[in-house]
């Protein structure tokens, strides 16, 4: 039996609650997450009720604006930026029902909900509407950012009306030439002796750095101070509003900022991608967040919300074409059904080939899921446990994920977006499918926040070492106690030496790059992309393992759901005995080393 989730026959996106609640028992220990004293509010039956409605709110409001977005985008005229009929009041409705404070903090008008939750309504966001999720998105890791790192009255000004969404945040670090490598940046910051900053320079890639959707929006900018050392160690972050705040809480006066141009992009057409001049007419006053020429710690409290968030872009595209892809195969007729005895064209889903694809995606989808899901839950233990030892512990762990999270699931989610094309056939090079518009909005998920490239760096070069290899290596071990249970399932057994055999693999991999890494780190970056592949696709199997132990556990007790439960084996058996073993044929590619990279030169690459 194909599994199918509890997507209704029809093409529309319709967020897959029961897939979510499922991998958040089973993965997000949501049940323990609600024994603490954190998250004591929020129970299985809470959460639920919270999906359905999520799910309902982003099917009804923000997925219908989704085509429209793509084909008419957003408008730049006279510094303003504007977007189709009906964002603006789609946006207001987000606000009213308080969506945007989901998992932000109590004390700052938040609802507190666990990450593990929050990663499920950001699939179901970005699904309905991929371009549009961009603003709550950025506005979540400001929050973020802020309340770690802001002042009593940069909270009290700010941050109440960040989190109910009546003002947006925006990220800003990017220059022209100061990408990847933001130590390169030349925005500077002027102290005026009151405590303000005035800031000046020019920001590009800046994601709905202007628009009308919030009556304020709150930029966080990176700049440095006069003196400041080179690099990212003279740094600083400063906080920038649109509308500077006056003592009683209105706005005042326009801020110094401006948005000069917008970027024509191949995908994600509804949000807007600003070049933000600061300074022109003598100086933007900006607020220091955070210490001086710190600003980089305090920038990644807001790139690593960042980066799970973009992770997560991979699970909801995905699973949005997916269901487009689904539905398609149901009701395209092509050929005879092989040993079928009608002579009628089929509908196409009857042939292994389409079958293949589906259960490709579907486990995929899954699998992503369950490591996001994972990677929220880390957090929130380590923000919730007793333990300051069993925090540590899930912080490091949160830790290796995030870069995994980022890098894996977009690179799978360009995968599944494609295989959705694929099996339109033809049609799928339409744009009036709809599966084309998801391939390109999915295309700078592994590019921004981060190139996968440096996510995979992140993972070898910093990740790995933490704790002299510890951490990882418990990472390891939990696979192993999760093999050692699918050995003692009758119904799972068989799932266990393909899990075994991989993750033996990785390990040996994981060795070689320890031996080899520390006297040449050339060695172990040369093969750092396809390690994380390797470790996404393993980890991703032993996620899909612990679902298939789930479900046989669900079906053990009794639950009623009997054809549902076992869809989700078999969808797990897909994953872990056909995508699990190509984890194997990516050793040799991280072995090799880095001396065949180098021994041709930029001239001899240039030769044809």
């Amino acid at each position: 039996m194909l599994p199918t989730g509890n997507i209704e026959a029809m093409s529309e996106y319709r967020a897959p609650i029961k897939d979510a609640l499922f991998t958040l028992r089973h993965i997000g220990q949501i049940d323990d997450l609600a024994a603490t004293e954190r998250f004591s509010h929020v129970d299985t039956e809470t959460v639920q009720s919270v999906l359905e409605e999520h799910g309902r709110f982003m099917q009804e409001v923000f997925a219908p604006l989704n085509r429209l977005g793509d084909t008419e985008g957003v408008s730049l005229n006279d510094g303003v930026v504007s977007h189709p009929a009906g964002f603006k009041e789609a946006y207001d409705k987000f606000v009213a029902a308080g969506w945007q404070g989901l998992n932000a903090e109590v004390e700052y008008g938040g609802a507190g909900f666990p990450e593990a939750v929050f990663a499920i309504t950001g699939e179901f966001m970005i699904a309905a509407n991929g371009a549009f999720s961009m603003a709550p998105g950025l506005t979540t890791g400001a929050i973020e950012c802020l309340q770690h790192w802001g002042t009593e009255e940069q909270k009290e000004t700010y941050l109440q009306r960040m989190v109910t969404g009546e003002w947006a945040g925006t990220m800003n670090l990017t220059e022209p030439q100061a990408g990847s490598d933001v130590g390169l940046a030349t925005t500077k910051a002027e102290p005026q002796g009151d405590g303000t900053f005035k800031i000046s320079g020019t920001k590009i890639f800046i994601s709905f750095g202007e628009h009308e959707l919030t009556e304020n929006i709150i930029h966080l900018v990176l700049a440095r101070l006069p003196g400041a050392p080179a690099g990212t160690k003279g740094i600083s972050l400063f906080l920038v509003p649109k509308f500077l705040v006056n003592e009683d809480g209105s706005l005042g006066e326009r801020n110094d900022v401006t948005c000069v141009s917008l970027e024509h992009k191949l995908g994600i057409h509804a949000s807007p991608t600003c070049v933000l001049s600061f300074g022109d007419n003598g100086g933007a006053i900006g607020y220091l967040v955070g210490q001086e020429n710190q600003g980089m710690r305090a920038m990644f409290t807001f790139m690593n919300s960042a980066r799970i968030a973009v992770g997560i872009q991979g699970i909801g595209l995905g699973d949005a074409a997916y269901q487009k892809a689904l539905q398609y195969s149901t009701e395209r007729k092509q050929g005879k059904e092989i040993g079928g005895a009608s002579a009628e064209p089929a509908n196409i889903i009857v042939h292994p080939d389409v079958r293949r694809m589906l259960l490709t995606m579907r486990s995929q989808v899954e699998a992503m899921r369950a490591l996001a899901v994972y990677n929220g839950l880390a957090i929130d233990l380590s923000r919730s446990l007793s333990d300051e030892a069993e925090r540590t512990e899930w912080s490091e762990i949160a830790e290796l994920l995030t870069p995994v999270t980022k890098a894996w699931c977009t690179d799978v989610g360009m995968d599944v977006t494609s295989t959705a094309i694929q099996i339109y056939g033809g049609m799928g090079f339409i744009e009036e499918s709809g599966v084309a518009q998801h391939f390109r909005d999915m295309r700078i998920a592994p590019i921004y926040e981060g190139t996968n490239g440096i996510q995979a760096m992140d993972l070898v070069g910093r990740k790995l070492p933490m704790r002299m290899g510890g951490v990882v290596n418990d990472h390891f071990a939990r696979i192993d106690a999760t093999i050692a249970d699918l050995e003692a399932d009758a119904s799972l057994a068989a799932l266990a030496t393909p899990l075994r055999d991989a993750l033996g693999v990785l390990r040996e991999t994981t060795n070689w790059i320890f031996e080899n890494g520390l006297g040449d780190p050339k060695q172990a970056l040369a093969g750092a992309t396809p390690y994380l592949t390797m470790f996404g696709i393993v980890t991703g199997g032993w996620l899909s393992a612990r679902l298939a132990l789930g479900a046989s556990a669900d079906l053990a007790a009794g639950a009623d759901d009997e054809a549902y439960l076992r869809a989700r084996m078999t969808s797990a058996r897909f994953f872990i005995e056909q995508l699990v073993p190509r984890a194997a044929g990516l050793k040799a590619s991280v072995t090799a080393g880095a001396s065949v990279l180098y021994e041709v030169d930029a001239a001899m690459l240039a030769t044809r």
